[in-house]
C-alpha cells in the first residue's frame, strides 16, 4: 500500500484521435511542475499518478499540480491490490471515526468479481461493524470513501476531489505575446490565454527615466507569478520614452495614449513575428479606459496583421479584480508604481478618435526611425 496523489484531466478527452498528443503534452507540464521533487508520473487510463515522493510531501505535490493547467480534479490517496481484504485496509485508513458516510465505487476493471453495490455494500458494512461511531447516509454524508478499481489488479481508495484549474495543457495553443503593464488587468488576461493552451512570451514597455525601476520590478514579479501557471516565461522589455517624447512634442495631446498604443502594437507584432508567435494578447475591456473605446481598439488594430485577443473584453472591472485575487497577482499589481501610459496623460484623452485624423497626426512622426529606435532597447530575460 502506498500514498499517492490521483490526477484526472479536463478537456482531453474530448480530442478524438488528437488525444495522445495533448496527454504527452499534458505529462510533459506535470513533469515540469514537479521538478526538483523525487517522484515517479504513471498514466492510466484517463488518470495519473504521483507516486514514489517523499513522506510527508503530499502537499507539497498537490500544490504544484494544482497550477497546472489541464488538471481538472486531484486526490491523495492509497494505491494498493484490488483484493476486497487489502481494499478494506486501505478504506480503514481513509474512513472518519465517527459521523455518517457512505461508499462510492468506480470499476475501471470492469472485470473484477464483484459490482460497484456489492463492494460498497461489503466495505460499508465491515467499516459499520469495525467502528460503532459510524452511520451511514446515502443522500448527504459528512464524508465518502471513494474507491476506484483499477486495471492490472490495483486498487484506488480516497476520501475527497480537489478542484484543479481546468483548461488545457500550456503548449497545445501555439504561442502569443501578452502586453504585459503594471496593473491588474494583462496579467489575468495572461492567465486565461495560459489556461487554453497557449504559450506566452511577455512583452513590457517602459518609460525610464519617467517611469522608475520600482515599476519594472513589479512587472518581473507579476511575471514570475504567471511563470508559475505557464511553466515558463519569458519577458522582454522596451522603452518607449523617446516615442512619447515625441508624440508629445509633435501630436495632438488627446492622442497621446491612442498613438502610443498604435506604437506598441508594431512593436509587439514585430518581435512576435520574431519569436514564433501567432497573436497578441492583451487585458483590454471594452469602455474601460478612453482608449479601449470601439474606435480606440480598431485604431490599435488597424497597424497590426497578427490577431489580438482580448480574452477580458467583456469583463467589468470587479470581476478582472476577482480573477486576479484568485490568481495571486492582485497584491503586487496593486503597487504604487506608475506605469508608462500614465506619462504626458492628456487631461481630456479621445474617446472616439477619428481613424483619418489619427493618420494624419502620425505623418508628423518618423514611425520606422521610433520603431527601430525603440527596438533597439529590448531586453530579454527568462523567468
Amino acid at each position: 500500500m502506498e500514498k499517492v496523489v490521483i490526477i484526472r484531466y479536463a478537456e482531453i478527452h474530448l480530442k478524438g484521435k488528437n488525444r495522445g498528443y495533448f496527454e504527452r503534452t499534458f505529462t510533459v507540464n506535470l513533469e515540469k511542475s514537479l521538478k526538483g521533487l523525487r517522484h515517479e508520473l504513471h498514466r492510466t487510463s484517463g488518470r495519473y499518478l504521483v507516486e514514489k515522493f517523499p513522506e510527508g510531501m503530499e502537499e507539497e505535490v498537490t500544490r504544484r499540480i494544482s497550477r497546472v493547467f489541464g488538471v481538472y480534479s486531484y486526490s491523495v490517496g492509497l494505491l494498493t491490490e484490488s483484493d476486497i481484504g487489502e481494499v478494506y485496509r486501505a478504506a480503514l485508513l481513509v474512513a472518519p471515526e465517527s459521523g455518517t458516510f457512505k461508499v462510492d465505487t468506480h470499476r475501471g476493471n470492469k472485470g473484477y468479481p464483484m459490482t460497484s453495490m456489492e463492494i460498497n455494500a461489503h466495505i460499508g458494512g465491515r467499516l459499520l461493524s469495525d467502528r460503532p461511531a459510524l452511520r451511514v447516509d446515502v443522500h448527504a454524508p459528512q464524508s465518502t470513501v471513494y474507491i476506484d478499481i483499477r486495471e492490472g489488479g490495483k486498487a484506488l481508495v480516497f476520501s475527497a476531489f480537489e478542484k484543479g484549474p481546468g483548461g488545457m495543457p500550456v503548449g497545445t495553443a501555439g504561442k502569443g505575446v501578452l502586453l504585459i503593464s503594471g496593473g491588474i488587468d494583462s496579467p489575468v488576461a495572461g492567465y486565461m490565454m495560459a489556461k487554453r493552451g497557449m504559450e506566452t512570451e511577455l512583452l513590457h514597455f517602459h518609460s525610464y527615466p519617467y517611469t522608475s525601476e520600482g515599476a519594472k520590478e513589479k512587472v518581473v514579479e507579476l511575471s514570475r507569478i504567471l511563470a508559475r501557471y505557464s511553466l515558463s516565461a519569458t519577458l522582454t522589455t522596451v522603452s518607449v520614452t523617446h516615442i512619447q517624447e515625441e508624440i508629445h512634442k509633435k501630436c495632438a495631446p488627446e492622442l497621446n495614449v491612442t498613438l502610443l498604443r498604435r506604437f506598441m502594437f508594431r512593436i509587439a507584432e514585430r518581435i512576435a513575428k520574431a519569436r514564433g508567435a501567432k497573436a497578441l494578447v492583451t487585458g483590454e475591456s471594452l469602455g474601460q479606459v478612453a482608449s479601449q473605446t470601439m474606435e480606440g481598439l480598431a485604431s490599435s488594430n488597424a497597424v497590426v496583421t497578427l490577431p489580438v485577443l482580448r480574452p477580458l473584453i467583456g469583463f467589468d472591472k470587479e470581476e478582472i479584480i476577482a480573477r486576479a485575487r484568485t490568481i495571486g497577482t492582485y497584491e503586487t499589481s496593486v503597487l504604487p508604481y506608475e506605469d508608462c501610459c500614465t506619462v504626458f496623460l492628456p487631461e481630456f484623452p479621445a474617446i472616439k478618435p477619428d481613424l483619418s485624423f489619427i493618420e494624419e497626426e502620425e505623418q508628423k512622426l518618423d514611425v520606422e526611425a521610433l520603431l527601430s529606435e525603440a527596438l533597439e532597447t529590448r531586453e530579454r530575460l527568462s523567468l
